[in-house]
């Protein structure tokens, strides 16, 4: 199944430098993890914000949740999530 997901991060100010910079090398590592898997198959930065639009393909809602909120981020994220299909147009057969 393929989800576009929609992320907002959002730092308490004040929040320890130091800490955070070690959560974004984590997530980092999970989300090339995850790509490599073939899971997070697209990330697009949101020019201007600390944001992104990603493309997950995973079996299931829950699958997809039990991702989201164990990314490092997650305690600071906005999450927006779209179910997607294929559309009949599309010339592309790995859009399942």
């Amino acid at each position: 199944m393929l989800f576009k997901v929609e992320m907002d991060v959002n730092v308490p100010t004040g929040y320890d430098p130091d800490r955070f910079e070690e959560l974004k090398a984590a997530e980092k590592a999970r989300f090339q993890e995850l790509q490599r898997a073939g899971t997070w198959r697209h990330i697009w930065r949101v020019v201007g914000q600390y944001s992104n639009v990603s493309i997950f393909d995973v079996p299931s809602n829950a699958e997809l949740h039990d991702i989201l909120i164990g990314l490092p981020l997650y305690p600071f994220m906005d999450i927006r999530v779209t179910a997607l299909c294929r559309h009949p147009s599309s010339l592309h057969e790995d859009d399942r």
